[in-house]
Parts: C-alpha cells; sequence; structure tokens
C-alpha cells in the first residue's frame, strides 16, 4: 500500500509515520509538510507542499489512501489563516483525493467538532456536528465534517473515514504543545507533580485524551480495514477534577466557570497567553464520547491511559522535549523563549 499523509510533522503525523513504517502492508509512505524535517523514517519520503496552495494531486495519484491531518491552531488571532488551512485546505484536499481517484480517505476530525452534549454520560457517533460556536477550532471542524458530508455522497466509490479523538498527548510533542497553548510565561519549575497546588472545580469539566501513539494506531486501522464513517477514541479514565487531583497531587477547588473564562479572556487579548477563551468553552461544552464502535467494529483499544499520556506530557514539558520538525521543535522559541515573544504571542504559526 502506498499511503499519503498531510501534516506529517505535527504531533499524530510523527506518531502515525512511527505506526504506519512498522507495518509491513504499507510498501511507501509519503509525508506532506510545509517545511521537510531532519527526521526520517522507514519507506518514507517527504514532500513540501502547502494544502491551502499547492497542486495536491500529482502528489495523491497512485496513493490506496491519504490521511489527512494538516490542520492550524495558531495564529489564533488570523483567522483568514487558520481558516483557509483549515475549512479551505481541507476541501482542496478532498477534492484532490477525489480527482485522483484515491480508494481510501482518512479525516482526522475531533471531538471538537460535536455539538454541546452530556457529561453524564456518553454520545456515539451520531450526536450532531454542530460545533461550539465560541470556539474557532470547534466551528471549523465542524465545518469540515459537513463538507465531508458532501464527499461522501459525492464520491460513495471512496471509502471515507474521520476519527473523532479527544486530547491527545505525548512527551515527543511537548514543546509544540506549550507553544500553541501555554506560551511563554508559564513557569517552567511548576510543570511538576505536587507544584501545582489546586484544579480548579469547575461544572462541565470532565474531559478525555489519550496518547499520540494510541490515536496514530487507530488511523493506521483506518487505512488498512474496510470500514467506512465516523469513530470516536479515547482513552479511559475520564480527566475531571477529582482525577487531575489525584494524577498532580492539587486540591480541586470550585471555582465560577464564567470567573475563569473572563481570566482566559483577559490573559488572550493582553497577549499574555495565546489560547482564546474558546477553548474553555470547547472542554466545558462538548459531550462525552462512547468509544464502543472503536472497539468494536476498527478493533482499537488504547494502550496507555489518559492520566498516563497527560504526566508523560506535563513531565516532557518541563525537560523541554521535542522532534526535529517545525511544530515540535525543541528550543524554536529561542533563549527564554524570547522568539515567543517578539512573535506576539499567538500571533504567527507555531510550525
Amino acid at each position: 500500500m502506498r499511503v499519503v499523509v498531510t501534516g506529517a510533522t505535527g504531533n499524530v503525523g510523527t506518531s502515525l509515520l512511527r505506526v504506519l513504517s512498522a507495518d509491513p502492508q504499507i510498501d511507501e509512505i509519503v509525508g506532506l509538510a510545509r517545511r521537510e524535517p531532519q527526521l526520517t523514517f522507514r519507506r518514507t519520503r517527504w514532500v513540501s507542499a502547502d494544502v491551502a496552495r499547492d497542486d495536491l494531486v500529482p502528489i495523491f495519484r497512485g496513493a490506496d489512501a491519504v490521511v489527512h491531518l494538516a490542520w492550524l491552531i495558531q495564529p489564533s488571532r488570523d483567522r483568514a489563516t487558520t481558516r483557509g488551512v483549515n475549512v479551505d485546505g481541507s476541501r482542496r484536499v478532498f477534492e484532490a483525493a477525489a480527482a485522483a481517484e484515491v480508494p481510501a480517505l482518512v479525516h482526522a476530525s475531533s471531538v471538537g467538532a460535536y455539538s454541546p452534549g452530556p457529561k453524564d454520560r456518553r454520545v456515539d457517533e451520531s450526536w450532531p456536528t454542530g460545533g461550539i460556536q465560541t470556539s474557532f477550532y470547534s466551528r471549523d471542524k465542524s465545518a469540515v465534517e459537513a463538507i465531508l458530508d458532501g464527499v461522501e455522497q459525492a464520491q460513495p466509490q471512496m471509502r471515507v473515514v474521520r476519527l473523532r479523538p479527544g486530547l491527545i498527548f505525548k512527551g515527543e510533542a511537548a514543546s509544540g504543545i506549550r507553544r500553541l497553548f501555554a506560551g511563554p510565561l508559564l513557569p517552567t519549575p511548576l510543570l511538576r507533580r505536587g507544584l501545582i497546588p489546586i484544579v480548579p472545580a469547575l461544572d462541565r469539566l470532565r474531559v478525555q485524551g489519550l496518547h499520540s501513539f494510541d490515536v496514530a494506531e487507530a488511523y493506521r486501522l483506518a487505512v488498512v480495514r474496510d470500514v467506512r464513517g465516523a469513530f470516536n477514541v479515547a482513552a479511559e479514565p475520564v480527566l475531571d477534577p477529582p482525577e487531575l487531583g489525584r494524577l498532580l497531587d492539587a486540591r480541586p477547588v470550585p471555582a465560577s466557570a464564567r470567573v475563569v473564562r473572563t481570566a482566559v479572556d483577559v490573559a488572550w487579548k493582553l497577549r499574555l497567553q495565546p489560547t482564546p477563551p474558546g477553548w474553555l468553552d470547547l472542554a466545558l461544552g462538548v459531550p462525552l464520547m462512547d468509544c464502543a464502535r472503536a472497539r468494536d467494529e476498527l478493533g482499537w483499544t488504547a494502550q496507555r491511559s489518559a492520566g498516563e499520556a497527560l504526566l508523560e506530557l506535563i513531565d516532557a514539558m518541563r525537560h523541554g522535549e521535542g522532534l526535529e520538525t517545525a511544530p515540535l521543535q525543541p528550543g524554536a522559541a529561542g533563549p527564554a523563549r524570547i522568539r515567543e515573544l517578539l512573535s506576539g504571542i499567538g500571533a504567527r504559526s507555531a510550525g
């Protein structure tokens, strides 16, 4: 099999290349990235391409599957850029895959595509994907799901799969994740179990996560198995304030979601951190997912707990770990993280 992966240098992309390169069914992997990295994987060649601008049809032609991971989280202050890659770029990928007559298209959706839902029970893949309207990430994921609905109708011969994972963690992505979500002012010494004193016990703060290598295995299975449709993927346990408190040796303290949201909004507007408050709205709004379909039809189960994956990420952030790709490169922020400060914190792409 020949597999093309867009967004191949990111958190999930680098994990997927490693997983695919170990599968004897995969003969060739083509990793697409705006900037070719120094990192190498077996049976993998890099192609420099921008999903928002370049002609993708020649790259996709002859592929057995395209896995679309390319997505921008930053610059959070430039919606024209993020929407241009996330929504318009995704449409271009889907159209190119159809024009190149690729048999299988696997898309990276997210729990963030879901409309507001329950936190006291779990929903399956039939839950509406209207998104959380105050989150640009969620709106874009929802918009791309609607585009993909049209692709499925127009291209019935193409096997279309969409995965909807929870929060994705791994130590090798620590530098990139910190630049995307925390910024340069987060005190590194606090990134240690026992030194984070409290966890805000917000109503509805119940989220799901998993390790990047586990979600990569779900993508591999979606490539090599004859499945279609949407799959929720997440590990246990649910990360709620009591569980986060246990993991971090911290005390859950009741807090107002409105007060916390206001603080996040002010910090973002003052360019103290790169994350707009829509991310908090997303965490509090999306439902808990039932992953039975992934287990029963895809044959997937997480091998690491959500807590293990989160602690790995926090420990790796403290040590400044990363990979030699543009999105994940350690040390890319410069001495004392000066490059992040000079970039305007959230005003430029982190990769």
